[in-house]
């Protein structure tokens, strides 16, 4: 019998209490990579011993016959890795992230969300950009054709530094588009004979409301098939059709909104619908995420976060639940608890792409990030985008979408110009740029303020930048 080729994967902030224990077991249940290697690697030696001892556990109980391994600094663990999968912050994540959001606020300037997009999405970036080119740099000495699976956010922003500042090869992952899949699913639920579980149906980044929407989401997969295109966090249903009869089901989705709207489901979503009704096709994200790169969300006078019922990130319970999943990793690692739940575990495309692409598969993957070379038509050149992609021993192979229409195109490209400006600025410290991301930024409507967001920024994050004060 054939035996499976031996693949090196490095797993960088393994010790994450939510991605490493997904990414690991999703590796390790893989009867495919069955006998590869995978080294743990993380900064926080704490937490990567208790991931460690689990993944040992969990390798020794499915017999995944895996070399495993752990290191507390990537230049260790590269040399030889044909597969690098990132899911890095700069830490303290919710801390930083608050302070991102505060400190525009102390200017006037209130941001809907602040992670990817706005002032918010500029700092979260700029902090994030160096330690990642530094990972991508050492892979250029230890193992310059491995591939580059990121995690982290912000994923364009990053996505486009490791494309345009190293020489490897990079493709981003996100479960967003699950959220397009969520409302399909909520709206048009009487068409698609879904049943509604009890609680509260929303795609707000809360775990309050995971389960829910993960369970209409997986039922509306299998009765649909969405095809999305634009920027990850900012992309756009461009095709819905019934998997059974093949029925372009479009039509019967603006009409599914319009009876939300009307009736049972006022309160949901609202901006997604306003966009949609204004540009034509369905935005994905949910409003949590789309809010962070409109214009149209930030007015201190008309206050559309109480219009749209906009939340912010619950910072305090993540970092609450961060800790309770350490505890609980800890008790799984030491036997105390079983271990049954990582049979669940899902890694986000990151298993299937490492399989498909190691062992020359020919998989279809719903939302990947890569750079555009013509995918998508009328965006730039170059420019990171998501699109469905073909991933094989070829490669990572997007899916040609065409052009969007030219008001959501335009809303992406904007964005994109923002993205280069600040990876830019965050590679080589060229404040010029940074002030011109910011001035750029839907969020920002003022040249004074820009500046003093930027000073702000710059000096509290100083530790974490030093291109910018050389």
């Amino acid at each position: 019998m054939k035996q499976n080729h031996p693949t090196k994967v490095v797993v960088i902030g393994a010790g994450s209490a939510s991605f490493g224990i997904n990414t690991l077991g999703s590796l390790l249940k893989s009867s495919k990579l069955k006998g590869s290697e995978i080294a743990l690697v993380d900064r926080n030696p704490d937490n990567l011993g208790r991931m460690f001892n689990l993944a040992q556990r969990v390798n020794r109980e499915w017999d995944a016959e895996m070399q495993l391994s752990a290191y507390t600094h990537h230049q260790e663990a590269l040399p030889g890795a044909q597969f690098v999968i990132s899911a890095i912050e700069v830490p303290p994540r919710e801390k930083l992230w608050q302070q991102d959001w505060a400190i525009p606020l102390k200017y006037g300037v209130r941001q809907p969300y602040g992670e990817n997009g706005g002032p918010g999405g500029f700092a979260h970036a700029i902090r994030n950009i160096r330690p990642l080119l530094e990972i991508a740099h050492d892979m250029e000495q230890a193992c310059p054709q491995a591939w580059y699976i990121n995690f982290s956010n912000p994923m364009v922003r990053i996505c486009d530094a490791l494309n345009r500042y190293s020489k490897i090869k990079v493709v981003g992952l996100c479960h967003q588009i699950h959220a397009a899949y969520g409302m399909v699913g909520y709206v048009m639920a009487e068409e698609l004979g879904i049943p509604m579980p009890e609680g509260k149906f929303s795609t707000h980044a809360d775990p309050k409301y995971w389960h829910t929407l993960a369970h209409v989401a997986e039922q509306a997969e299998q009765r649909v098939d969405i095809k999305a295109a634009g920027l990850n966090h900012f992309t756009w249903v461009v095709d819905i059709r019934d998997r059974r009869t093949g029925e372009d089901l479009y039509p019967a989705l603006r009409a599914a909104w319009g009876r939300a709207a009307a009736s049972f489901a006022a309160s949901f979503e609202p901006l997604t619908r306003r966009v949609f009704d204004a540009f034509g096709l369905m935005p994905v994200p949910g409003d949590g995420h789309l809010d962070e790169y409109l214009p149209w969300c930030s007015d201190p006078l008309t206050k559309p976060w109480e219009k749209y019922g906009l939340e912010l990130y619950d910072w305090e319970g993540a970092a609450q639940g961060r800790e309770r999943g350490h505890a609980h990793i800890e008790r799984m690692a030491s036997g105390e608890e079983g271990i049954e739940e990582i049979q669940e575990a899902d890694s986000e495309g990151a298993t299937e792409v490492v399989e498909a692409l190691a062992l020359a598969g020919n998989a279809y993957h719903v939302a990947v990030n890569v750079p555009n070379i013509g995918q998508i038509s009328n965006l730039p050149a170059g420019a990171i985008v998501e699109t469905p992609a073909l991933l094989s021993g070829m490669g990572v192979q997007p899916v040609a979408m065409g052009a969007l229409p030219e008001g959501v195109a335009e809303l992406l490209r904007r964005e994109l110009t923002c993205v280069r400006l600040c990876v830019d600025a965050a590679a080589t410290g060229d404040r010029q740029k940074a002030l011109q991301c910011l001035l750029l930024d839907p969020v920002i409507t003022d040249l004074d303020v820009a500046r003093q967001i930027l000073d702000d920024y710059l000096t509290t994050y100083r530790d974490h930048l030093p291109q910018f004060w050389q």
